[in-house]
């Protein structure tokens, strides 16, 4: 057996571990490891610091609740759509015209039974008017429903200082400080609100070049480039790197501009498993050891997509593991730090960052500034050749409208603040603010019996509920206690996983974060939600009896 420090020269092995790993202590009860990778990394070898994540899986009972849960809501469903086509309830849902009766339907009825029968139980939690800036706190406008959800009318009320624990807002840079923006504004005034054409045609702006300047620096790459739209930069870009021929390897868990891309671009997909180095590799070897279907001939190109966090698990990517893998199998590596960049890191730079890595290990890194920048568009960097490439043949470059101006001064005021190119600590100080607060907000909740996904430095921060009643109770609780909470569900999440989910800021107080921990601690008593048993994940594939370590 290899030993477990071994610096990494790419080779990986199979072993056998378990015994060992047991006897040594190196496991605890709820599977989670300390001192090694939870698929046996050790943290010696390719981890600089200890990394701990948490899938824990919850008492049986839950699972069966849940799927009886939507077993009732399926029946009764049924039942008021009965009632629905026999004049007996009234459907507010949208429907074809009389006079289209003999049409082909423009869209099927039945494809809305989800809709309309769970979905509008819980529908006011969604889509809520704010009226403020997104900071720590935001004022919300008061709106009630007379028929069931169907519809929805507006008080005249404004819902005061309503804590925001669901924007981006890693940073707090969602702010309207006059002497913050005081850039922004003179920039509003010097170019107004928008640019009116392409980059390649008359809207490459001087703020642009100086952005993406500033972006390259800031990243420590050779150049970048800067587009509008955060999901356009992956999904219009992606199709430019591989097409017919390549292979894309793709995280189950990527996010849709991801998986939006790589099926326009043409080429073959195949997904492993959430953060799984063993479903990685076969794939990886298969891909090398059989080439194309039927032809056998080698793949052109083999990608591999992944990203920095993952905005529905609060998980880390395992970048030393798959850097290894990607430089074994002479694959590409494609990283999406769209929640990952300022978020982590000691400087917030970002997962290259934060696991003490080399940016020239990533063949493209891709962000976005609509989080922890405070504003909207996103980037792509990495060498020149590959930014010329884009500049040539990106359909955002050709098509879109470029980034307006107040837009990318915001994004660089940010980033030169974060840098400390404003001759102030500021940025470095939301950066450790942002850090103490995620670990301090993850161990109390930890410690009050929920059960918590994700990193233990990962700011997005999913806090199971499971069963779907729960999820309307849940967020309506909350706002009655002036805590703003996203709240998700099937389909977005698998059947069983409903889930909150928190977004930790810089800018939240110690004592906001107190006032949300006691609520929850109150609710979670109230609505039963505290089913942690340290028990061991819900996602076996991550503990598998097989690991990897690095030859000497």
């Amino acid at each position: 057996m290899a030993n477990p420090n071994a610096v990494s020269n790419g080779h990986l092995h199979c072993h056998q571990k378990r015994n060992n790993l047991l006897k040594s202590g190196i496991y605890k009860k709820n599977g989670i490891a300390k001192e090694i990778k939870k698929n046996g990394i050790s943290n010696g070898g390719l981890y600089k610091r200890p990394f701990n994540e948490h899938f824990e899986q919850a008492p049986m009972y839950v699972a069966v609740l849940t799927y009886v849960g939507f077993g009732v809501g399926t029946i009764f469903g049924y039942l008021r759509d009965f009632m629905r086509a026999c004049g007996l309830e009234r459907c507010s849902l949208a429907a074809e015209r009389e006079e289209q009766k003999d049409f082909v339907p423009l869209y099927q009825d039945f494809e809305n039974f989800y809709t309309r029968n769970l979905y509008m139980r819980i529908r006011d939690n969604w889509n809520r008017p704010i009226c403020s800036v997104p900071g720590p706190q935001f004022d919300l406008m008061e709106r009630i429903t007379d028929d069931f959800n169907w519809t929805f009318r507006f008080t005249g009320r404004t819902i005061k200082d309503v804590i925001n624990m669901g924007s981006y807002n890693y940073l707090g840079f969602a702010e309207t400080d006059a002497n913050a923006l005081k850039t922004v504004a003179d920039e509003l005034q010097n170019y107004g609100t928008g640019v009116c054409s392409t980059r390649q045609e008359m809207g490459n702006l001087d703020k642009h070049v100086e952005l993406e300047n500033l972006v390259a620096r800031f990243l420590d790459v050779e150049a970048a480039m800067v587009f509008g739209m955060g999901f356009a930069t992956n999904s219009m870009n992606i199709p430019l790197l591989v097409g017919k021929g390549c292979l894309i390897l793709s995280d189950e868990l990527n996010h849709t501009s991801l998986v939006l891309g790589a099926r326009l671009s043409g080429a073959t997909i195949k997904i492993f498993k959430h953060n799984n180095m063993q479903s990685l590799e076969k794939l990886l070897r298969d891909a090398i050891a059989y080439g194309q279907p039927r032809s056998r001939r080698a793949w052109k190109k083999i990608l591999i997509l992944v990203e920095g966090i993952y905005s529905m698990e609060g998980s880390i990517v395992r970048l030393p593991e798959i850097v290894a893998l990607k430089k074994r199998y002479k694959a590409y590596l494609y990283l999406d730090e769209a929640h990952s960049i300022g978020a982590v890191g000691p400087t917030g730079r970002g997962v290259v960052e934060y696991f003490g890595m080399d940016p020239e290990d990533v063949d493209v890194l891709m962000g976005t500034f609509t989080k922890s920048f405070g504003a909207a568009g996103g980037y792509i960097a990495g060498k020149k050749e590959l930014v010329d490439f884009l500049r040539t043949h990106s359909h955002s470059a050709i098509y879109a409208t470029s980034m307006c101006p107040p837009v990318a001064e915001q994004i660089i005021r940010s980033m030169k603040c974060v840098m400390g190119l404003d001759g102030t600590t500021q940025g470095l100080q939301r950066v450790r603010q942002l850090g103490e607060n995620t670990r301090y907000f993850r161990q109390r909740l930890h410690e009050m019996g929920f059960i918590v996904y994700g990193n233990d430095d990962s700011p997005v921060v999913p806090l199971l509920l499971y069963m779907p009643g729960k999820i309307g109770a849940f967020a309506r609780r909350m706002l009655d206690k002036n805590i703003g909470v996203v709240v998700v569900g099937f389909p977005a999440t698998p059947i069983t996983e409903s889930r909150a989910r928190f977004c930790v800021s810089a800018a939240h107080t110690r004592e906001m974060l107190d006032t949300v921990l006691n609520a929850l601690d109150e609710l979670g008593d109230f609505l039963q939600l505290k089913y942690s048993r340290h028990s061991r994940s819900s996602h076996p594939e991550l503990y598998d009896e097989t690991g990897f370590e690095l030859e000497d």
